[in-house]
Parts: C-alpha cells; structure tokens; sequence
C-alpha cells in the first residue's frame, strides 16, 4: 500500500503540478496581456528613441493586440453562452404544456364556431331556417338522420342522369348538384374540329397565345407540352418565377374553350382532403373543393380539361397527391376513381357512383413548381410519373396573324396521339442507341432508365414528331429531363470527370452536338457541385 502511495503521489502529483502550472501559465498569459499599466511603462522607456516609423509600427502592433482581446472575449462569452444556455426548469415546462393544451381546446372551440357559421350560411343559401333553429332541429334529430343515412343507399348501377333536376340546397353536394342541372338543362356540345392535326394545333396555340392574350412562347416548348399530354397524365411545369409557368396550361384552356381550374396549393396541405374535400358531420354537407368540382364535371363533357395545382410543391406533394398518382398508374381507365362518400344518398349527384366519382380521360394535371428555400423537394415517384419541362427564360414577343380558338374533342386529341404512335414509332436505331448508353449509365453511376422511362419514351417521342419536333430532339429531351435528373442525387462535386466522359460518350453515341439538351443539363450539373 505505502509504495502504491509513493507512486500515486509521484505520479498523479506530476500531473497535478503540471495543471497547476497550465493554470498560472493562463493567469500569467491574461495578466501579461490585461496589463496596460506595464505596457504603458515600457513604452516610456523606449519612447525617447523612437523614430515616426516605429512610432506607426507601435501603434499598429496596438491596435492588432487591442483587435486580438475583443475578438477572445467575445469567443468567451459566446462559449459560455453556449455551454450555460438557458434551459427551462419543469416547473415553467408544465406552465407551458398547460397553456398548450388551453390553446389546443381554444382551437378545437373556434373550429365548433366555424361549423356553426357554415351552417348558418347554408341556412342562408337554403332560403330556410335561422341558425338557432337548424341547431335545435339538428340536436334534436340527429339519431332519426343517422338512421337515414344507413336506409338512404341506392343501387350502384342507378343512372339518376335522366332524374328531374334537384334544388342544390337540398343535397349534401350543393356544387356538383348544380353542375348535374346545368348539363341537364343549359349544356350543348360544341361543333368540335375534326381535321386539325397535332402540327396544326400546337402553330395555332403558339399564334393563339400571341395573338390573343399577349403571351409568347417558343414553337418547341408548345410541342413539347402537347406532345407531354400524349405521354403522361402529369406534367411538371418548372423554373424561376415570370417565365410563364402558370400562364401556358391556363393559355390553353382559353386556346380549347374550356378554362382550366386553377388550384392554389397551401403549405399546410398534407393529406387527400385538402383535394377531394370531406362530410361535414356537423352541417349534414359535404365540403366541395374546386378540384373535386372539376374532376366531376369532366364526366359530362369531351374538351379537353387541365387542372393546374399552383405552386405544388410550397406542400409535400407526395402527401396531399399521392392517392392520385396511385389512381392514374392503373392500367384500365374505368378503375380510375376516387372514393369521396361511403354511402350514397337518393338526392346525391348523378355520377357518383358507389361513393366514387370518376376520372375521365379528358383530364391532364400540370403543376408548377419554383425551386427555393421555402418549398419542399418532388419526390422522385412523381417525377418518374410526370413529364417535367423547364421555363427558364421567356421567348421574345414576335408579330403574327390574329388567331382565333378552337373547338377540339378529347376523342380527337387521342386519336391523333395515337396515329403518331403508329406512324412514327421509336425507330430501331436509336433503341439500340438507348440500351447501349442505358448500359453505360448503369455500369458507371449506378442507375437505370426503368421500365416507365422507356414507356414514356415510346410514347412522347412519336407525339413529339407529329407535333413537328425531330426524334432526336424528343430522345435528348426525355434522356435529360428523365434519366440525368436522377444524377442530382449523387455525389457529383467527386464525378466531374465522370460527367465529361458521358458527354463525350453521348457526343460519339448520338453524333457531336446532337443531345444539346443532355449536354447543357450535364454542364448546369457540373457547375452547380
């Protein structure tokens, strides 16, 4: 024990001595340092001899050590603030739960206040009673109307097309009711053009634009829109702000007579209702969302229809959309329904059937989408489901003929992408072209075309040469907008060489400035890691 102690009191005592030191060390350091009344003494003793310079180089020398003690001190004090940062006790923890909770139930009241307002205006609209009295009538039958709800059903191959028209007011769907009595009532179908070809269509839309309402665009990115609509039934309109993303499927709608239906995305949207709408228990009506409203009355008529989702990624797209991109993925297009009701009552809209309301193939859906801070990243299941194009630029304003719009059945429309598909197929040469640069993708960056990208490029690439485009200029397109895209997900500031590489590769693949698409993409890429 007694030589265990000699060596700990040797040992440890060394150790201690030389902290102890360190800690005079660092008392010497600040004293030395913090100590103006040396320093001053010091330089009285020089100062006789100083000439201008060194008088300069002292005051320099000052400044610099004067810079060093604030720049240490406020390092201190942000080190303490940092290591003793305020930390709240469990006692003013539990003030706060409290006050959460008082704010939650404060919340769950105004929201009780909301329905009660929404039933006074339906009241209102209805033409019946006050809100005192529906409340009462409300209370008081709310049993006998569950009973209803349960005994209301009707067959889910009941057409009620034919039925008389029904008083909004009366059903639990006051907008899609309204639409059920004026396609019965008011609606006629259109003189619709049969003989308009995609080419034709997509130099009129382009002078329509012009023309009509002062928008400009270039021939390309008109045919690459259409020819997107041939392809997929999502399309991404992407880019910087003022290049006319919103502006081109909403020309559109103007150019086919059948406005499209503008949907704002909000930030807080994160599940299916904030598109389809929900029942509301509480006022005994459904709440209607302008894109159910528009999904609906696509089943009446044949224009084509776009629904723009505005901003749709200021919200986590994959949240709010995904059950529609589940929808459009099935291979049969009468499965194409979203469920919006379990039960179906007698005075429901005509075309819901089973509690389902169908999407017809007269519908696109383009979203736009700015890339900055405050929105949200697109998943990569969207994008393999959607075509996106970017608008980074506006097109120069040029003169043209007044042109009018037009009257184009969706019927046409498919027929005239179907034609291309037929009589332009993806021509053997550049499928093999496509397997060999598939191969090199895979072999050096790990990913892969897919069956969905070769799809769509089956099928964006004859639409895209009936609109008046090349294959070529559709391959580029795709490959660049489909497949490169996925680079952003490596580690690309290591692959700079790689990417030059597969540049020069698509250059001896395609021919020497062929995939000017692919190329500009490969270089943006390169700069931005």
């Amino acid at each position: 024990m007694d030589n265990f102690l000699r060596y700990f009191f040797q040992d440890i005592g060394n150790v201690f001595r030389a902290f102890v030191d360190m800690l005079v060390a660092i008392g010497n350091f600040f004293n030395f340092l913090l100590n103006f009344p040396m320093r001053m003494d010091i330089i009285k003793k020089y100062e006789e001899s100083f000439s201008a310079t060194e008088w300069v180089m002292l005051l320099v020398v000052n400044i610099i050590l004067i810079v060093l003690i604030v720049a240490m001190f406020i390092g201190i004090f942000k080190l303490c603030k940092k290591i003793f940062r305020f930390r709240i006790s469990p006692k003013k923890y539990d003030e706060v739960v409290k006050q959460v909770r008082a704010l939650q139930r404060d919340l769950i009241r105004a929201n009780y206040e909301k329905d009660r307002l929404l039933a006074m205006r339906v009241a209102e609209l209805s033409g019946g009673e006050s809100l005192p009295q529906l409340m009462d009538e409300q209370d008081q039958n709310q049993n006998e109307e569950q009973e209803n709800e349960e005994t209301a059903l009707v067959s889910a191959n009941r057409n009620r097309f034919d039925s008389p028209p029904v008083d909004p007011s009366e059903s639990r769907f006051f907008r899609l009711t309204s639409v059920d009595n004026f396609y019965k009532t008011e609606y006629s179908a259109p003189t619709y053009d049969f003989d308009v070809t995609l080419e034709e269509f997509c130099e009129r839309f382009r002078k329509f634009a012009a023309s009509q309402l002062h928008l400009y665009y270039d021939i390309d990115l008109i045919r690459f829109f259409v020819a997107s609509m041939g392809a997929a039934r999502i399309i991404i309109l992407q880019g910087i702000s003022g290049t006319g993303k919103t502006s081109l499927p909403y020309a559109f709608g103007k150019f086919v007579q059948k406005d499209s239906t503008v949907v704002s995305v909000q930030p807080s949207w994160r599940e299916r209702t904030e598109l389809y709408g929900y029942y509301n228990e509480f006022t005994k009506k459904y709440s209607e969302t302008e894109f159910l409203n528009a999904i609906y009355e696509c089943n009446y008529y044949r224009d084509p229809h776009i629904v723009i989702l505005d901003e749709m990624n200021i919200a986590r797209v994959e949240y709010y959309f995904a059950e529609m991109l589940s929808i459009l993925e099935l291979p049969l297009q009468e499965e194409w329904k979203i469920n919006v009701v379990s039960a179906v009552w007698d005075n429901d809209p005509c075309l819901i059937s089973e509690g389902s309301v169908s999407i017809t193939d007269n519908v696109w859906f383009v979203g736009t989408i700015n890339n900055d801070d405050s929105t949200f990243a697109v998943a990569d299941k969207v994008y393999d489901r959607a075509i996106p194009i970017d608008l980074d630029s506006r097109a120069e304003p040029f003169e043209c003929e007044e042109t009018d719009p037009i009257f184009v059945s969706t019927d046409h429309l498919n027929k005239m992408f179907s034609q291309a598909k037929e009589a332009f197929p993806v021509s053997q040469e550049i499928l093999d072209k496509l397997e060999v640069v598939n191969d090199y993708v895979i072999k050096n960056f790990r990913l892969a075309f897919g069956n969905r990208v070769m799809k769509q490029i089956n099928e964006f690439v004859p639409c895209l040469v009936a609109c008046g485009g090349t294959e070529i200029q559709a391959v580029d397109f795709i490959i660049a907008k489909k497949v490169l895209r996925k680079f952003e997900s490596l580690s690309l500031g290591f692959m700079k060489d790689d990417l030059t590489k597969f540049s020069n590769f698509l250059d001896r693949t395609f021919g020497k400035n062929t995939m000017t698409f692919c190329k500009s993409y490969i270089d943006l890429l390169k700069k931005t890691n």
